[in-house]
């Protein structure tokens, strides 16, 4: 089975050695990896430049970045000259702004986070985030991102249909972490779809981490994946 790079595999494994030997197992029936902050003191970064230089996988470094603008540009630019694919960092605005100032020259894509996937009502909140409906919250959210010159966003599947509304959103990239196939244990996600039900409702990308690495078979289990993105239910979902 060919592989499709709208599954991105995310790799929260302890350390770079065992990132590696996941990437090898699964092998071509993955194109994409998602190498996550968790990982960054395990040699998540060495780990995502040799998956792109040796190995030619496509690289999703979320990094969740969010600071000061100056710094913000400043860690930007530093990562784009890794030549990886996407970059997230936090929705707000001048976040936003100041990381495509740090990515231009390069290929690298931002992308916006808008509302945890593993966020609801209540957690926000406790943040103290302003009220309303969560969906409300993304799609508000996205549409700052996307006038702030973000390639795409980063929201629960429950939201992608909301944010491919938007006008701004033509041209621009929807990803979703909180993807499970059915049956998968939701673990720490609290706002989750299937795969086909994501890519359905507007999602460009779906991250998929446990249910494909902690399988018996990660490879089986990715392939499982890429046959349901390419399903009748995926064109159009059930309801």
């Amino acid at each position: 089975m060919t592989a499709d790079d709208r599954l991105i595999v995310a790799l929260d494994v302890p350390n770079a050695l065992q990132g590696l030997q996941m990437a090898e197992e699964i092998g071509d029936a993955v194109s994409f990896y998602k190498v996550g902050l968790g990982m960054l003191t395990g040699g998540g970064l060495a780990l995502a430049n040799e998956l792109k230089q040796e190995h030619g996988k496509r690289i999703f470094l979320d990094m969740k970045l969010f600071d000061i603008g100056a710094t913000v540009e400043a860690a930007v630019r530093g990562l784009a000259q890794y030549d990886l694919d996407f970059l997230t960092v936090h929705g707000d605005p001048h976040v936003v702004e100041a990381a495509k100032a740090g990515a231009a020259g390069s290929g690298l894509k931002i992308l916006a986070v808008t509302v945890l996937t593993s966020l609801d009502r209540d957690d926000l909140d406790s943040c103290l985030i302003k009220g309303g409906a969560i969906p409300d919250l993304v799609s508000e959210r996205a549409g700052r991102a996307f006038d702030a010159g973000a390639d795409g966003v980063i929201s629960s599947p429950q939201e992608a249909s909301l944010i491919r509304a938007l006008p701004e959103s033509e041209g621009r990239l929807i990803v979703t972490p909180g993807v499970r196939p059915a049956g998968a244990d939701l673990g720490d996600q609290k706002r989750v779809a299937t795969p086909a039900n994501a890519v359905a409702d507007g999602a460009d990308h779906i991250v998929v981490g446990r249910p494909v690495w902690q399988a018996a078979s990660p490879r089986d289990a990715a392939q499982a994946i890429v046959t349901e993105l390419n399903s009748a239910q995926a064109r159009q979902p059930n309801r």
